[in-house]
């Protein structure tokens, strides 16, 4: 077995520090930056290598002991060696650096955290237990620190053999109504396909699409969030870390109010709840159906538009009309999957003249990527927010205003 020395240098998007040999950059998951190493290397391309630690040689003083037995054998977190404070450092930096690759200036970044440990309200398990990293082994478990102290206590108190044997959504919050709620998935050979024919959804004249219904009626979770109650599918989408978000809504509202606000992407509705607040009327965009059927009961008896399409499809198609009928966005409001903005509405968000996005992303390449194209069109970065909804693990949340200059 070859092994080298190796300085690393600074950590990368995707959590893994970096260090070159024989000018070659070699990447090692679970480094620090300003370690020097024993490493052997596991994978080698043209233009970089993997490489995994043999021994630590000089540790870095941010270095502690993880707090967790399962780590780095659970393929969950994976910056758990790290202290919290620099956790939140490296990842300032990861996301400078995508944005500044990208051309885009951006001011100070800002850093809204909270509780390191117990936060995750949502988890997925396979056969009652972890994936394993890099296999398809599950790991039995009795308790997760990140975990909720719901979710830790149905890991505690239901033996492994009586727990579900297919994957399984656990919801667990002291917010939530049912504090717990297990959704099993199931088998693709048993699940109905949905619809594929795009709805045009108004207001109260929304009926929930047929596809659907039994999902929507199967685990309907009611969270309180900021004095408001939200309802949403535990088998679908909605944020995994319930008092980040609680204190990341008034920071992400801060500020807005007109007319007309558009919610892309919206999911359940869980911010045009909020939007509703300080604007006349919100124009809601969510290309899943349930998650449609639950942004109008969310948002009953408050003036808005329900569009169950793509971001796609509304910008080629609706974007106008929706205009027309509630009069000139005010603000945009996205928080898209990781892979970003759909190419259209990137397009028409250049085009259109909106004074103001808000852009929550889970992916600040994908979005430095969309920002740099609204730069072109005459927006700047007026703010910039990094959100650590995921303490120990390399996952970025960032937040940007941009303003139309």
């Amino acid at each position: 077995m070859a092994t080298h020395n190796i300085i690393t240098q600074k950590m990368t998007f995707g959590g893994k520090s970096f260090g070159k040999i024989d000018g070659k950059n070699v990447f090692v998951p679970f480094a620090l930056p300003d370690e020097k190493l024993r490493v052997e290397i596991i994978k080698s391309t043209r233009d970089w290598d993997e490489a995994r630690i043999v021994e630590i040689l000089e540790p870095s003083p941010r270095r502690i002991v993880p707090p967790c037995p399962l780590y780095q054998k659970c393929g969950g977190c994976n910056l758990m060696h790290a202290d919290y404070e620099f956790q939140l450092e490296m990842k300032k930096r990861v996301a400078e650096e995508l944005f500044a690759r990208a051309s885009v200036p951006i001011p100070p970044v800002k850093i809204l955290s909270k509780n390191p440990l117990g936060y995750r309200n949502r988890m997925e398990f396979l056969a009652g237990g972890l994936q394993e990293r890099g296999t398809n082994n599950v790991i039995a478990l009795e308790q997760c620190p990140v975990a909720s102290a719901e979710i830790n206590g149905w890991l505690a108190n239901t033996p492994s053999e009586l727990r579900p044997k297919c994957r399984a959504m656990v919801f667990g919050s002291d917010r939530a109504e049912p504090n717990l709620t297990i959704a099993e998935n199931p088998s693709e050979k048993n699940s109905k396909k949905s619809d594929s024919k795009e709805k045009i959804l108004r207001g109260k004249k929304f009926r929930t699409p047929r596809s659907s219904t039994q999902d929507l009626s199967q685990n309907p979770v009611e969270v309180s969030l900021c004095g408001k109650k939200i309802v949403f599918d535990a088998k679908g989408f909605f944020q995994s870390n319930l008092g980040m978000l609680e204190l990341a809504i008034p920071k992400i509202m801060q500020g807005f109010s007109g007319k007309h606000a558009l919610d892309l992407y919206s999911g359940c509705g869980t911010f045009s709840v909020f939007l509703v607040e300080n604007f006349s009327r919100v124009t809601i965009v969510e290309h899943n159906k349930g998650a449609a059927a639950f942004a109008e009961q969310n948002m009953a008896g408050v003036p808005h538009s329900t569009f169950a399409v793509s971001g796609a499809v509304f910008a080629k198609y609706h974007a106008e009309s929706a205009a027309k009928q509630g009069g000139a966005f005010d603000l945009v409001f996205a928080d898209p999957p990781r892979s970003g903005m759909e190419k259209e509405v990137c397009e028409w968000l250049c085009k259109s003249g909106v004074p103001k996005i808000a852009y929550l992303s889970c992916d600040a390449a994908t979005q430095a990527r969309d920002v740099a194209k609204l730069a072109q069109s005459g927006y700047i970065v007026e703010e910039a927010w990094l959100l650590d909804f995921y303490p120990q693990t390399n996952h970025l949340e960032t937040f940007l205003i941009c303003m139309k200059n």
